[in-house]
């Protein structure tokens, strides 16, 4: 599957799924008070996308250091999306990352990995791998989607109010249905062009 600008982008909103990311961040940040609670939300997602950026990056010279093909890569990513997006289709009771503690939280469990997860970082690392010429148009989705992100997060009350928790639930698992046929096809993918290989 050949990416562009617009298909990466949809992929990396749907896999840093902002809108199921809601209760995770209201829950968080119910000890943090309402002006603080927004420079929070700006931190993790600037905290996010630096992460993200380097495995983007660099992310094409690990998997050769680390001997890794774009195959185990693509069959990788596509098994640990799969398992997250059945988590957003079967919601645990705890939150997809469990129950948290209060406080206000510092790079775990928002910017990772709730918006930086392993499927986000193997996926712009897919990307890069992929297509390493078409850098500034991945850099480009990245940014494009952690705007996305911060703007829906800093608004989570308000739209949780607007929609009501049973829409935004709704949401979240047509994104779990969509994010299951992404990881299918990724994975598919990987094991084509491994049996071309042979």
């Amino acid at each position: 599957m050949e990416y562009t600008f617009l298909s990466a982008t949809i992929l990396l909103v749907l896999i840093t799924d902002p809108l199921g990311n809601i209760p995770l961040f209201i829950g968080c940040l119910r000890g943090v008070t309402a002006r603080r609670r927004v420079v929070v939300i700006l931190r993790e997602v600037a905290i996010a996308f630096v992460i993200l950026l380097v495995f983007m990056i660099v992310g094409d010279r690990f998997l050769r250091m680390m001997s890794l093909t774009d195959q185990s890569l693509r069959i990788g990513g596509g098994i640990v999306l799969f398992l997250i997006a059945l988590r957003m289709i079967f919601p645990h009771p705890g939150g997809p990352f469990g129950h948290v503690k209060g406080g206000e939280p510092l790079i775990v469990p928002l910017a990772i990995p709730a918006l930086a997860g392993p499927s986000a970082l193997a996926t712009v690392m897919l990307l890069t791998s992929q297509a390493p010429g078409k850098m500034l148009e991945w850099i480009g989705a990245l940014t494009v989607t952690m705007i996305v992100c911060a703007i829906v997060l800093v608004l989570a009350e308000r739209i949780q109010q607007w929609l009501g928790e049973q829409t935004v639930t709704a949401f979240e698992r047509l994104m779990g249905l969509v994010l299951v046929a992404i990881s299918v096809e990724m994975m598919l993918g990987g094991i084509r062009s491994f049996v071309h290989q042979l």
